[in-house]
């Protein structure tokens, strides 16, 4: 089977597919030369447009979700423009794949020529890396950490080491450490206390800013966070991960954090009802919303009907009431910034490997779509709509 040249390639085109049995990848490629054979003449018979290269190897990824196989079908293509649309709108013609029936729906063309600047500056990057040694990087990190860490300034009468808090959102921690830690991982809304004592000017910020608290994971976080809720207008508190310091952070732990901060009301009521023995972590992340009792594929089908054609997804808590609805192309985002536990994820269209990996990385607990795109080892159970 011919394989064409990357080289050569002038567009890409995607497919989805459902089908109502399982599959396998051969069924679904003899599907494709099998039925479109004689449809649009010698010229443009697939089988013979691939021994002459002007279509590349065809990928095929899928699953089999609660027995139906779904998935996705890649053709690369040398031909022209409309020759290749004709060829991606054959497809859509074929009903049945191997036993079952079968529906296919084209995605998009990709007009792969676009993408060779990319290619050639994304290989130009990795040529200058050849360049450096090791040395050369480790200093060439460490000085940019320095450069970040040298913009750290002194804020009001009392000093108070700070980034850049001209903005209407800032973060405060403890300490200048604290600062110094989320300067470097590139976070420069923030602002140091200078100790466990409310300085005059977090007050007064606080009129005027939403002020998130970021505070350490131990009983000290908490008491500090108590102190200043009660003397200053904070409107979200974050925590680190139990035992662990705002100073002592990785990057990723920063983040993760951050985008788990709750309001200060919620924060207060978990305080209230956990008492001071809780860790803060576990105050941060406890959900008291009853679990939905029954069939729960079943219920989430039910609840799909509100964005079936919409192009929409929705996120429901572990009591499938609905956090979120949003476009269907923001899903993996708008997940990757919600601060609220999601249990499940529905889908009006096709849930890409982005969202996929999203899903695992909040532990979402199920995911439907109409179709899925291949991820390897995905954790969260997939649901087909």
């Amino acid at each position: 089977m011919a394989k064409v040249s990357p080289v050569s390639i002038k567009y890409m085109i995607y497919a989805s597919f459902a089908a109502e049995g399982p599959l396998e990848k051969p069924d679904v490629i003899g599907a494709i030369f099998g039925q479109t054979e004689g449809l649009l003449g010698n010229e443009l018979e697939m089988r013979e447009l691939q021994k002459e290269g002007k279509i590349g190897r065809i990928e095929v990824d899928l699953n089999i979700v609660d027995g139906r196989t779904v998935g996705e079908i890649r053709v690369p293509s040398a031909l022209d423009k409309s020759e290749t649309t004709i060829i991606a709108a054959t497809l859509e013609t074929i009903d049945r794949i191997g036993p079952t029936e079968a529906k296919i729906e084209i995605i998009k063309i990709d007009d792969v020529r676009g993408s060779k600047r990319d290619y050639i500056i994304d290989r130009a990057r990795k040529l200058l890396e050849g360049l450096d040694n090791g040395g050369n990087m480790r200093m060439s990190k460490t000085l940019q950490e320095e450069s970040r860490v040298a913009r750290i300034q002194e804020y009001g009468e009392e000093k108070l080491p700070a980034g850049d808090i001209s903005g209407d959102e800032i973060i405060v921690v403890e300490g200048r450490a604290d600062v110094v830690n989320l300067l470097k991982n590139r976070i420069n809304n923030v602002i140091g206390m200078n100790g466990a004592k409310l300085p005059r000017e977090i007050a007064q910020l606080g009129k005027e800013k939403e002020i998130t608290l970021f505070v350490d994971g131990d009983r000290g976080g908490k008491l500090i966070a108590s102190n200043v809720i009660n003397n200053a207008r904070i409107v979200y508190v974050a925590t680190a991960p139990d035992g662990k310091e705002v100073e002592e952070l990785a990057g990723k732990e920063i983040l993760i954090s951050l985008r788990k901060k709750i309001p200060v009301d919620e924060y207060q009521r978990k305080v209230r009802r956990f008492g001071d023995n809780t860790p803060v972590q576990e105050i941060n992340e406890s959900d008291n919303t009853p679990e939905f009792e029954g069939d729960v594929k079943k219920e989430l089908r039910i609840k799909y009907q509100s964005v079936k054609d919409e192009r929409k997804a929705i996120f429901l808590d572990k009591g499938l009431n609905e956090i979120k609805k949003i476009p269907s192309s923001s899903a993996a985002g708008a997940l990757t910034r919600a601060k609220k536990n999601v249990f499940a994820v529905l889908v009006d269209g096709q849930a890409t490997s982005s969202l996929i990996k999203t899903c695992d990385e909040r532990e979402v607990s199920y995911l439907g779509a109409k179709n899925f795109a291949y991820v390897q080892g995905a954790k969260v159970e997939l649901i087909s709509l």
